[in-house]
């Protein structure tokens, strides 16, 4: 497998880190002198692919990571994002070209960085024509504030018309074993297209680390509690699938997660992966994952025992579930 990947015209390691849970989402986060280890420990691991966002902790992880990596911002390619806003319980998408560009001055103020290196737009906005909003990040690019755009979550005739406007280096999408919609147009027009494809949540949201037994005992402001594949209802079945996905790896000398990530690398050169972890020891693990020797038939399997015919539940509940973009499978889109 080669192991370093082109993204926003550098070269990085395919597995980099998703740094969300470190600031929000996912329970509480860590103490502050165990994030700043753990970012310092990503980058002397070589994972040099670090993923942040103005609404992870509104504004706290990006915060995070001036605090923690201000003196080695040179090693590591920087993404960030903009568009989703929230107000206190309303959420919506704002991606106007006046908003972004306040927002990009914002994302800059609080990495303490004249730079970003690839700057998404979180989600699609159907208020706002695609060439405006790819207008605004172009007139960025030409500022020097960024280096290139991205998007997440945007359907393949939205990555189209996008990249039309300005060349696209990235699309940020869910993608993993049981999350595949990119495979029903965003990965070939990737591929095609000539764009990275970043899969966030390739570990299932955690669960493919096969450590999570019973997600009820999960805190209250853990966003999988309002998840449908961490439902009392649809989560046994899932448990099965993902306690089949851990046998699967042992028999190959992998942990669970590590034949996860290794699955989602193999579907195509261009696609990278930002596990997000709170453990060092997991940060390694998930790091060692695009290196380990494991037989082609032992991935497959792992494609075959978890995909979205084996799941159970959508990936998002149903207040989410308007604001994506990315093509659904018709079993999805009958559900809703």
């Amino acid at each position: 497998m080669v192991v370093i990947r082109l993204l926003a015209g550098r070269q990085v390691h395919p597995i980099g880190l998703g740094c969300m849970n470190l600031s929000w989402a996912y329970g509480t986060p860590p103490a502050e002198e165990d994030k700043v280890r753990l970012l310092n420990r990503a980058l002397d691991l070589g994972c040099n692919h670090l993923d942040t966002a103005n609404i992870y902790g509104k504004g706290t992880n990006e915060e995070l990571l001036a605090r923690a990596l201000k003196a080695r911002r040179g090693e590591f390619l920087l993404a960030s994002k903009t568009g989703i806003v929230v107000e206190g319980a309303n959420r919506g998408i704002d991606c106007r070209p006046a908003a972004m560009h306040q927002s990009i001055e914002d994302s800059l103020a609080r990495l303490q960085t004249d730079h970003i290196d690839l700057f998404y737009m979180h989600r699609f906005d159907r208020k706002v024509p695609v060439a405006d909003m790819v207008g605004a990040l172009a007139e960025a690019i030409a500022a020097g504030k960024i280096g290139a755009y991205g998007v997440s979550e945007w359907s393949a005739a939205h990555v189209r018309e996008a990249h039309a406007v300005h060349p696209m280096a990235a699309v940020q999408t869910e993608y993993s074993l049981w999350t595949r919609n990119v495979e029903l147009g965003v990965k070939d027009a990737c591929t095609e297209l000539g764009i990275a494809l970043v899969a966030f949540s390739p570990l299932g949201r955690g669960a493919f680390g096969a450590e999570l037994a019973d997600p009820s005992t999960l805190e209250d402001g853990d966003l999988r509690r309002s998840m449908p594949r961490f439902s009392a209802e649809n989560w046994p079945e899932n448990l099965r699938l993902i306690r089949g996905l851990a046998a699967l790896a042992q028999e190959a000398g992998l942990t669970p997660a590590q034949l996860a990530l290794r699955w989602v690398l193999q579907q195509g050169e261009h696609v990278h992966a930002i596990p997000g972890t709170t453990s060092i020891a997991h940060l390694e693990q998930n790091h060692a994952a695009a290196t380990i020797a494991v037989a082609e038939e032992i991935v497959t399997e792992a494609g075959v025992l978890i995909s979205q015919l084996t799941v159970r539940g959508h990936r998002y509940h149903d207040a989410i579930r308007g604001t994506i973009d990315t093509e659904e499978f018709p079993a999805e889109t009958d559900a809703g």
